[in-house]
Formats: structure tokens, C-alpha cells, sequence
């Protein structure tokens, strides 16, 4: 593999073809994803590279992020934690809540001014979705998450799209050959390939450029706390322009990857400057934590 990039993206497309018969998604592709994460990782520490400056990124130093918040379902509740993402410094909430009254409390709480986006996790379908855009649309969400069952029918996310009046996002769980779908049908305006699941950096990087053909934004899921986040850190990173992070609002009172995975003051969260991923786990910690 040596220090040439390409040679990950022939070996990986070699691995991709033995595993035909057990299928491209799923449990296979999700082991072929942290094959790859690692192998960029290595490339980024023989070119003496952070990765997003191997995959061709201008230097910066950190990213803005969103919270990503837990499901609540009472509207108390979600007030009470957007105010302390707020707090905390985070300009950009993500909610999960499927019914009027919480996302109602997360605006108020929250202002005007800060962007809300509402992840659904699939529960309507095009119809019932159709109905609950337009009666959100009011509350000037930024983005309206998988709000259709099931998520590959394309056709009818982009009906809720367009007829809802709410930009839609999808795709945490899609291939390649699913977001040509989803972009052909012009189903979304923010897509959310997962780089533990779409086949790692290669993949990811294929993604992107097809959304950037398309003209949509890519915004990666990344509800991950250990190399699945700070691998979609550096994918961000090397986009030509910002883009945001998602960071899951959980912590942990000890964790391998220390600071490299939490945000600061500014609710933004940094872009790892050491070769490779530039984050390497901490093994005293990993020895601490582990089970039998």
C-alpha cells in the first residue's frame, strides 16, 4: 500500500467484490468500513499527514457541531436539555421527537436564531410525513430527518420535501448505489452517509463527490464516539467548505480518545493534527475498561 492512496481504493474494491455473495450492506460492510478507517489511518501515518490534509484539505483547526440529543418526549425535558447544550456552547440542536410539543419547547427554548433540525428515525408514512412538515414548518426547522418508511422510498421522501415545505436529510444507512437513488429523485438536501457503514474513507469520499455534482450538502452522521467520529471529522474537514459535525450528547466519566472527542467552549470540536487519524486510543484506558 506504501504511501499511495489509490492503493487503499483497489484493495478495498478487491475486498468489496470477494464479499458479493454475502452482500454489500450490512454486517460485512460494517467490518469492510473499519478495515478501511484503519487503513487510511496508516496511509496518514506513512505520508507523515493528518488525514484530512491527505485526502487533499486546506489546514484548519476545528468544526462547528451540533448536539444530537436523546429522544425525551416531554417537552420539559427537552427545554431542559437544549438550554444546556447551550450552555455548553453548541449553536446547532438536533432533536429526535416525533410529536408537535417537545420540538414546540425546543424553539422556545432555544430562540429564533438558533438552527433546529429534527431527526424522525423513519415512523410515517408519505402522507402522515406530509402533514407533520407542514405542520411544523412554523418553527423554521433547519432539516427534517428520515421521516419516511420505508427509507428507500426515494419517491416519496422527496414528495415530503417538496410538498412539506422542510428540507429533508437521509442516508445513515445507505450505500453508494442508494444515494444515487436518493439523489436522481432529488429526495434530499442534506445527505448523511455514515463512514462505519457506507464502507469507510473510500466510500465516504465517493459519496461526497456525487453530492457535490448533485449541488446537495453533505452532512455526515456520525453518532459515534470512538475512530467512526474522528474519521468523519477528517472527512469534513477535507470538504472544501464547512461543515458540521454531529456530536452525540453523552459522555463518559473516562474515555480512550480523552479531549479528541469532546467539544469546546464554542461548541466546536477540533480536527485532530497528528498523522493519520491523529487520535490514537489510549491503551491504559482500554485496559481499564475491559470486560473478562
Amino acid at each position: 500500500m506504501g504511501r499511495d492512496p489509490t492503493a487503499i481504493s483497489a484493495l478495498v474494491d478487491e475486498v468489496q467484490r470477494s464479499l458479493g455473495c454475502v452482500g454489500r450492506n450490512g454486517p460485512a460492510m460494517y467490518a469492510l468500513s473499519a478495515i478501511d478507517i484503519a487503513l487510511w489511518d496508516i496511509a496518514g501515518k506513512l505520508a507523515g499527514l493528518p488525514l484530512y490534509r491527505l485526502l487533499g484539505g486546506s489546514p484548519r483547526e476545528r468544526l462547528p457541531a451540533y448536539a444530537s440529543l436523546l429522544r425525551y418526549g416531554d417537552p420539559g425535558a427537552v427545554a431542559h436539555h437544549v438550554g444546556k447544550v447551550l450552555k455548553r456552547g453548541y449553536r446547532h440542536i438536533k432533536l429526535h421527537e416525533i410529536t408537535l410539543p417537545p420540538i414546540e419547547a425546543a424553539r422556545k427554548a432555544a430562540g429564533p436564531d438558533v438552527p433546529i433540525m429534527v431527526d424522525c428515525n423513519c415512523p410515517w408514512t408519505v402522507a402522515e410525513a406530509i402533514r407533520m412538515a407542514r405542520t411544523l414548518a412554523p418553527l423554521d426547522l433547519k432539516w427534517l430527518e428520515e421521516p419516511v418508511w420505508p427509507p428507500e422510498d426515494h419517491a416519496g421522501l422527496a414528495r415530503v420535501q417538496e410538498q412539506g415545505g422542510i428540507p429533508t436529510a437521509a442516508g445513515e444507512n445507505a450505500m453508494l448505489p442508494e444515494f444515487k437513488g436518493l439523489l436522481a429523485a432529488g429526495a434530499v438536501s442534506y445527505a448523511q452517509p455514515s463512514v462505519t457503514k457506507v464502507g469507510g474513507v473510500t466510500q465516504m469520499r465517493k459519496v461526497m463527490a456525487l453530492c457535490d455534482a448533485h449541488g446537495v450538502a453533505v452532512v455526515p452522521h456520525s453518532a459515534y464516539f470512538g475512530p467512526g467520529l474522528i474519521a468523519s471529522i477528517h472527512c469534513i474537514a477535507a470538504m472544501a467548505g464547512e461543515g458540521l459535525v454531529e456530536r452525540y450528547d453523552a459522555d463518559f466519566a473516562v474515555n480512550p480518545l480523552h479531549d479528541a472527542i469532546l467539544p469546546d467552549k464554542d461548541g466546536c470540536i477540533a480536527v485532530p493534527q497528528k498523522p493519520g487519524l491523529g487520535a490514537d486510543p489510549d491503551p491504559a484506558v482500554i485496559a481499564k475498561l475491559r470486560v473478562g
